[in-house]
């Protein structure tokens, strides 16, 4: 199990940049593939971004690619979410998610039901 706390989340202008950082403790972050999906007033959770548990395979949903750099530090159990250009259809709560994977899988997954841990949320608002 691994126990998730986001930060990083605020009032930015669109066009801004912003930086998440997702905390992990428990011992299994450096076996997890990590995930980070946002949710916004009123609407389903969606996919933001996926990245392996060796942080060589990296995936994004198509809104984001190109703007935001999903990256990890598994000598400091930190996840990270680089975000560029913002726009006022990226306000939402954002949360980052694990997946314990097994016998060194590379596998990445972008279905909240494939992540086994949940954060609480950082909130992220873009003004136009």
């Amino acid at each position: 199990q691994v126990q998730l706390v986001e930060s990083g989340g605020r009032l930015v202008q669109a066009g801004g940049s912003l930086s998440l950082s997702c905390a992990a403790s428990g011992r299994t972050f450096s076996r997890s593939a990590m995930g980070w999906f946002r949710q916004a007033p009123g609407k389903e959770r969606e996919f933001v971004a996926a990245i392996s548990w060796s942080g060589g395979i990296t995936y994004y949903a198509d809104s984001v690619k190109g703007r935001f750099t999903i990256s990890r530090n598994n000598a400091k159990n930190t996840l990270y979410l680089q975000m560029t250009s913002l726009r006022p259809e990226d306000t939402a709560v954002y949360y980052c998610a694990a997946h314990t994977v097994l016998g060194g899988s590379s596998s990445i997954y972008d279905q909240s039901p494939e992540y086994d841990d949940w954060g609480q949320g950082t909130q992220v608002t873009v003004s136009s």
